[in-house]
């Protein structure tokens, strides 16, 4: 196996979690209304640094796609999944587009997270 060759990324960064490892920037945002099994995640057009899973069909909140999870290649932790095909003529524009889980990246919505401001109030 050869060398991994990470992209470095620059402005407002999104990155793995257990790692630091870029996956995006906010730039790259599409959406920020999606929901993932433990809360909310974001829409990016371009992620880099990760590897992808076997395509599996999952049936969602807005109808049937074929999707692969995707993985960082820093640390090989899940970071969410890419929609491959969208059978529904009307969600087509997520073909080819990732969804990153806020509770398993790092980036500039840490400070308006949920969990970081419950965690902000109970050590006040």
């Amino acid at each position: 196996m050869g060398k991994v060759f990470m992209v470095e990324l620059v402005g407002q960064i999104y990155s793995c979690k257990h790692c630091r490892t870029h996956l995006s920037t906010h730039q790259d945002i599409m959406s920020k209304s999606f929901q993932c099994k433990y809360g909310q995640a974001y829409l990016f057009s371009k992620v880099v640094n990760i590897s992808i899973g076997k395509k599996e069909d999952k049936m969602m909140l807005t109808g049937l796609y074929t999707i692969t999870d995707i993985f960082c290649v820093g640390c090989g932790s899940n970071v969410g999944w890419k929609y491959e095909t969208a059978h529904d003529q009307s969600q087509k524009y997520k073909e080819g587009k990732s969804v990153l889980e806020l509770y398993k990246i790092l980036g500039p919505h840490d400070s308006n997270d949920l969990v970081c401001q419950q965690i902000s109030q109970l050590l006040i």
